[in-house]
């Protein structure tokens, strides 16, 4: 266990924040490239084990503009980690959980090899899209800081280092291996053409039914299945739901009634 005397902390927020013992606060915003390297300037090639991104857009109201905003603060917050990340360390990010929720699981899953996994806490609103993702393992590509690189790259006119946007710029993929040259374009667009798995489709013409291999022992819905089958094999279970319903029509008729003479 590491003594708490050489744990580092960074804390980065938009806003102006109250000062806490032992912490680094930066001001900033993370999608900028100067306050990322401000963040990984603070480390000085040392690298994080864990890399939380609570960070959230205002909120429109409109759920596919406020998950597309969304992702950009996750996409900011990946370059990031590409820096300060250790290898196997642990990414967590709040993410809105649209339909498209399962192509975020599949981008992240390129970089960790951990798992990569929804949840939402008891503190969220059940209404709310607010869930988080917690990634184990991370595996993707480290890109040296200029702390471990020992050497100061160019810069552009407003001081910033052009490496570290090197995600959106498949021009500067020659330092990666293949498959990362395949992966980080993915993570950075994603791909729709896939199925979503929150979502039904309409089964095909040519399309076969295959049992499961193994079925649900005991399932909530058996009791379901099996009146509802019931049904249609017993004409007189028919005839008594009918009945039902012409009693509940007239204790509803009777109560009506009752409402209006005491009006």
């Amino acid at each position: 266990m590491c003594s708490t005397v050489k744990v580092k902390i960074v804390a980065v927020d938009l806003q102006a924040m109250a000062p806490i013992p032992g912490v680094i606060q930066l001001q900033g915003d993370i999608t900028s490239a100067k306050t990322a390297n401000e963040i990984i300037e603070c480390f000085d090639g040392h690298l994080a084990q864990l890399v939380v991104c609570d960070g959230a857009p205002d909120v429109t109201g409109l759920h596919d503009l406020d998950e597309y905003v969304q992702s950009h603060l996750i996409l900011a917050a990946l370059t990031i980690c590409a820096r300060i990340l250790q290898r196997g360390g642990t990414f967590v990010a709040k993410v809105f959980r649209a339909r498209d929720a399962g192509l975020l699981g599949a981008q992240l899953r390129c970089l960790f090899e951990g798992q990569v996994t929804f949840v939402k806490p008891r503190s969220s609103r059940n209404s709310s899209l607010e869930a988080f993702v917690v990634c184990q393992g991370y595996s993707g590509p480290r890109m040296k800081s200029r702390a471990e690189e020992k050497t100061v790259p160019n810069k552009d006119s407003k001081g910033i280092d052009p490496l570290l946007l090197q995600w959106y710029d498949p021009d500067n993929f020659d330092g990666f291996e293949m498959d990362q040259k395949a992966i980080l374009p993915f993570v950075a667009c994603g791909d729709l053409s896939g199925y979503d798995s929150d979502l039904c489709y309409t089964l095909g013409p040519n399309y076969e039914y295959k049992e499961p291999v193994q079925p649900p022992i005991a399932p909530a819905y058996s009791d379901v299945c099996r009146k509802a089958r019931a049904t249609k094999s017993d004409p007189s279970t028919s005839t008594v739901t009918e009945s039902n319903k012409q009693l509940v029509d007239q204790t509803v008729s009777s109560l009506m009634s009752t409402l209006s003479m005491d009006d």
